[in-house]
C-alpha cells in the first residue's frame, strides 16, 4: 500500500479567519492561500497526498467572549465533520476547542470525539498566555489521557510583547521558540508523564527542541530543573513524541530526528494553505530522496507513523 497523509494541513474556511485574524495582518505575519475545499483537494493531487489531517491554524479559538468562544469551535468541528462526510477517503479532522476556559474545552472535546468522531484534538502552545503546561491546564488533559487521544500541538506567539517589537515575524523564530518553552513545560511539569496514552505530535518538528536535545540532557544530568525518577529524562520524552516534517524537511533536520527520537516518530507535513505549493512540492521531493533514508523509512514517514495516530484511517483504507 502507498499512501500519502498530510498530518499538518490546516482549515481555513472563511468564518474561522475572519474572526480570529485581523485584516491585512494575519497571525504570525504570514497570509495563507485562500482556503476552500475545492483548492485543498487541488493542493492534495498535486502533491500526491492521499488524506489531509485538518486542523485549524494560529491563534486557534481564544477569544474574549466566551459565548462566541464556544459557538466558534462547535462551528468549526461541525465543519470538519461534514469534509470527511463528503469526502471519506480524502480527510481527517483534529478537533478545536474554545480555551482557555478548561469547563468549556472539555465539553467540546467530548462532543467533537464521542459524537462527531474526529480524529484527535488540535491545542496552541499557549492561549492568551496560558501554556499547556500549566497546573491549571491539568484538568484537560486528564480527559484527553482518559480517551488516549492523538494530540497535535501548533505554536501561538509568544505573549511576551518585546517578542513583537524586532521587527521578525513570529512564523520566523517566535513560533519555534514558542513551542520549545511548551514542549519543556510539559516535560518538567509532569503533563508528559502523567498522560503515558496521550500520543502528541509537536509541529515544525518540535521547533528548536531537537537541536537542543544536548543542552536538555546536560540539564538532566545536573537536575538543575530537579529529579527526573517522576518525569524521566527528557531523551526519554523525545523517543516517546511524534515530530512532524512542515517546514522542516531538510536531510539534516530529518537526521537529527532520526538520532534523537527515531524514525518511527517522524511523520509528514506541509503547513498548507501557509507554505506556497511548489515549495511544499519541493520539501516532499526532499525526503523522498533523502540518501540516508531506505524505502521503508520513507514509508513510515509519509504514512506508516500516521496510521499509528490514526487507526480510523487504515481501518477506511482496508474497505
Amino acid at each position: 500500500m502507498s499512501l500519502t497523509i498530510d498530518t499538518h494541513n490546516h482549515m481555513l474556511p472563511n468564518f474561522f479567519f475572519e474572526a480570529t485574524n485581523e485584516k491585512g495582518k494575519p497571525v504570525g505575519g504570514s497570509k495563507p492561500q485562500e482556503w476552500t475545499t475545492e483548492k485543498s483537494l487541488a493542493f492534495m493531487d498535486q502533491m500526491g497526498i492521499d488524506i489531509a489531517v485538518t486542523s485549524i491554524s494560529t491563534p486557534g479559538i481564544q477569544l474574549q467572549d466566551r459565548n462566541t468562544s464556544k459557538e466558534l469551535a462547535r462551528r468549526c468541528n461541525d465543519f470538519a465533520a461534514s469534509l470527511i462526510r463528503q469526502h471519506p477517503k480524502r480527510f481527517g479532522a483534529l478537533a478545536s476547542v474554545p480555551m482557555p476556559d478548561l469547563d468549556d474545552a472539555i465539553t467540546e472535546i467530548r462532543y467533537a470525539l464521542d459524537v462527531l468522531k474526529l480524529d484527535g484534538v488540535v491545542l496552541f502552545t499557549n492561549s492568551q498566555g496560558i501554556y499547556l503546561g500549566d497546573k491549571r491546564m491539568k484538568p484537560l488533559f486528564q480527559e484527553l489521557q482518559k480517551r488516549k487521544a492523538t494530540v497535535f500541538i501548533h505554536p501561538n506567539p509568544s505573549p511576551d510583547p518585546i517578542a513583537h517589537t524586532l521587527g521578525i515575524t513570529d512564523n520566523l523564530i517566535d513560533f519555534p521558540s514558542d513551542t520549545t518553552r511548551a514542549i519543556a513545560q510539559m516535560h518538567y511539569g509532569g503533563t508528559f508523564a502523567e498522560t503515558p496514552d496521550v500520543k502528541y505530535v509537536l509541529s515544525h518538528a518540535g521547533g528548536t527542541a531537537p537541536y537542543l536535545a544536548g543542552r536538555f540532557a546536560i540539564v538532566d544530568e545536573m537536575e538543575i530543573m530537579g529529579d527526573s525518577s517522576l518525569t524521566g529524562t527528557f531523551a526519554e520524552t523525545f523517543r516517546r513524541l511524534y515530530w512532524d516534517t512542515a517546514l522542516a524537511w531538510t536531510d539534516p533536520v530529518i537526521n537529527h530526528l532520526s538520532d534523537i527520537a527515531g524514525l518511527d516518530k517522524v511523520v509528514f507535513g506541509t503547513d498548507f494553505p501557509y507554505i506556497r505549493s511548489d515549495l511544499a512540492l519541493k520539501g516532499k521531493q526532499k525526503i523522498e530522496s533523502n540518501p540516508n533514508l531506505s524505502v521503508a523509512e520513507k514509508f513510515q514517514i509519509f504514512s506508516g507513523n500516521a496510521l499509528k495516530l490514526f487507526p480510523r484511517l487504515t481501518s477506511l483504507y482496508k474497505q
